[in-house]
């Protein structure tokens, strides 16, 4: 089998799917003859050298589209790159399927069978390969600390000869993965952290954290069996954003953290909020590419309201390229593993097996998740 991995095309995403920590279980594979796209480390500070000297083969993006039967891609390809890739070929990594489904559609009419990492169950088998959590970690990091960038004050408290210093108070909305290390980072920085979400259960994570849960009663929320919060009524959403502005007034830092898989991200921070800010507070939307939780919030910019900045941030776990690449690659590569027959070298398409009934979404000509079909 020819696996290739191939760069993310957006210049604004430096992730790797390959990582010299992690090639050699790939190499290792019986039968497997393993190639790159040139350039492909350079967002991580790995030259093509270094990967060629590991046992791999540097090749153009379009000798990886024709050639290869197994394509380890970090984002969704184009109609145009869909078209060179050969029936039968299976491409795997983070295809994400809710804005490209004409992309998918187009694999799946050329008998290309399709694999989107997004789609892992959240069991304990299948942890190893949970790519969303792996980079919302990242990313929850990676927020305190371009939020902090926009603030004219330090996080922690500081002792000095002109007096004592007070820590900037951190919000966090939103208590997933993201948040979880959102608020672990802002606490190790000495920032005073508060946080929200609509699930109660998670009250006892934040304290652990040594930060405070602001309760906020919106009646029935609950969570849904994969962990993630459920969508709230309108009337929650309004309850929500009304208690939670009282907060807000008093935060240095808000960090929205709050989305719903395969769904636009819920609007939870309007303009009349923000105004009530204090100057020079920051906002950070973690959700500024799947619409935002934060009126106003565009992708890639800082917006300036009422002297309160509003950052939007694309690919925020990428701005920690390294370690992003390390655990992206070993989400994949623990996939690759699990379901590689080293006797056929082939992929073992087991449909009873739950990690494959959720993650294969194209197969053989035939589009296996009734979401998309």
């Amino acid at each position: 089998m020819h696996i290739v991995a191939l760069k993310s095309p957006d210049s604004r995403d430096h992730r790797s799917v390959i990582h010299p920590e992690t090639v050699a279980k790939i190499t290792a594979l019986k039968g497997a003859d393993v190639s790159f796209e040139s350039g492909i480390g350079d967002g991580i500070n790995v030259s093509d050298q270094a990967f060629i000297d590991l046992g791999l083969k540097a090749i153009s993006r379009d000798e990886c589209l024709s050639n290869g039967d197994l394509i380890i891609t970090p984002t969704s390809l184009t109609l145009d790159e869909s078209s060179k890739i050969q029936s039968g070929s299976t491409i795997l990594g983070m295809l994400n399927p809710f804005y490209a489904g004409a992309e998918l559609k187009a694999l799946n009419q050329s008998k290309i069978n399709a694999v989107s990492m997004e789609f892992i169950p959240r069991i304990t088998r299948a942890q190893k390969m949970d790519v969303l959590s792996s980079q919302a970690n990242l990313a929850g990091y990676a927020a305190v600390l371009e939020a902090s960038k926009y603030l004219s004050s330090a996080l922690p408290m500081m002792m000095t000869a002109a007096g004592t210093l007070k820590p900037a108070k951190v919000f966090v909305i939103g208590v997933g993965v993201a948040g979880l290390q959102a608020i672990a980072t802002a606490k190790r920085l000495g920032a005073r952290v508060e946080a929200f979400d609509t699930r109660d259960v998670v009250e006892e994570q934040v304290k652990s954290l040594g930060a405070k849960f602001v309760k906020i009663d919106l009646g029935d929320t609950g969570q849904t069996d994969q962990g993630y919060a459920k969508e709230l009524t309108p009337e929650q959403i309004a309850k929500q954003k009304d208690l939670q502005s009282q907060v807000c007034e008093r935060s240095d830092i808000v960090i929205t953290t709050a989305q719903i898989f395969g769904r636009p991200a819920p609007k939870i921070i309007d303009e009349s909020t923000i105004k009530k800010m204090k100057p020079g507070s920051v906002i950070l939307d973690m959700a500024v590419e799947t619409g935002g939780n934060v009126e106003g919030s565009i992708v890639d910019e800082v917006v300036d309201i009422n002297g309160i900045k509003v950052v939007g941030v694309s690919y925020l776990a990428s701005r920690v390229s390294s370690h992003a690449s390390f655990a992206l690659s070993n989400n994949i590569i623990n996939w690759l593993t699990d379901f590689y027959d080293e006797e056929s070298t082939k992929i073992n398409f087991n449909f009873e097996d739950e990690v494959i009934q959720s993650s294969v979404l194209a197969y053989d000509g035939k589009i296996m998740n009734e979401r998309f079909a």
